[in-house]
């Protein structure tokens, strides 16, 4: 779909918090009318106000896109308002955690097509990742549309089935927040062998970074990565026979923690 179409049929957001304002920022970026965005926000912020973009106005009978990044608690309020858009030619797109398909194909009707997405928190700075999957009606182009949208905050990946969702939840949406725990302990830790506190931060903060991007960018896998830091018996290694215990090291306490999380997933999508 192109920024024409969506100049003559308009795209609308409903919600602008983190994660809306994110993409929003990114379509602009990429020359998106901001006369052809219209957005429901109870709250807008000083920076959306900014922006150009329709706010709380009248929306088009039958825009080519809405996408929904509310609040999961909100959804129940906010949705039936665009029930009339369902059943037609409107995309829905969802960023909205641990909400179903079928709840939007009880409240838009089971012709509407639908695509159901995960970010995570990096969309923020235009890296995060999103994993996608569509419902019935959903076309390839519909993916397709949904890919380019969501590529303003990140990369994307398409899902098989739905209920991998509650598996990508667990590794890649609450992700972030395992990364920056580890970048708390590990400050910690170097301040517990007597570095300054704010020396010990900004150590983890860089050395997070650094090892993420290289990761990203190097065409070693992560094993192979680890084994060239490695000498043996050195200090690498030491440290590496804790973190690596079988039992007790980071193994089985990341399979826990992503399994915690996938869980949770699946109990606020039988919920919704």
């Amino acid at each position: 779909m192109t920024n024409d179409t969506l100049a003559t049929r308009g795209l609308v957001l409903l919600g602008c918090g983190k994660m809306g304002s994110a993409m929003l920022a990114g379509w602009l970026a990429d020359g998106l009318a901001p006369t052809s965005v219209f957005v429901l926000d109870p709250h807008p912020s000083d920076w959306l106000k900014s922006t150009g973009v329709n706010i709380n106005a009248p929306l088009p009978k039958a825009p080519a896109i809405v996408l929904v990044a509310v609040k999961p608690q909100m959804m129940g309020a906010a949705l039936p308002e665009l029930a009339a858009m369902g059943g037609g030619q409107t995309l829905f797109v969802s960023v909205a955690a641990g909400t179903p398909l079928a709840h939007f194909e009880a409240v838009l009707g089971a012709d509407t097509p639908i695509i159901r997405a995960m970010p995570n928190t990096p969309a923020a700075i235009g890296q995060g990742i999103s994993a996608i999957i569509g419902n019935a009606r959903a076309t390839e182009q519909d993916l397709d549309i949904a890919q380019s949208l969501l590529e303003a905050i990140g990369a994307v990946v398409r899902l098989d089935t739905e209920s991998q969702i509650d598996a990508v939840t667990g590794v890649s949406g609450s992700g972030p927040a395992y990364v920056f725990h580890l970048i708390e302990c590990l400050s910690a830790a170097g301040e517990a062998q007597g570095l300054p506190a704010d020396m010990a931060l900004h150590l983890a903060k860089a050395t997070v970074a650094g090892a993420g991007a290289l990761a990203q960018q190097a065409p070693e896998s992560p094993g192979q990565l680890r084994s060239n830091v490695t000498s043996p018996n050195g200090t690498t290694q030491a440290g590496l026979d804790v973190l690596m215990d079988s039992t007790q090291g980071l193994a089985p306490l990341i399979r826990r923690t992503v399994a915690a999380a996938t869980a949770r997933s699946k109990e606020l999508a039988r919920d919704a």
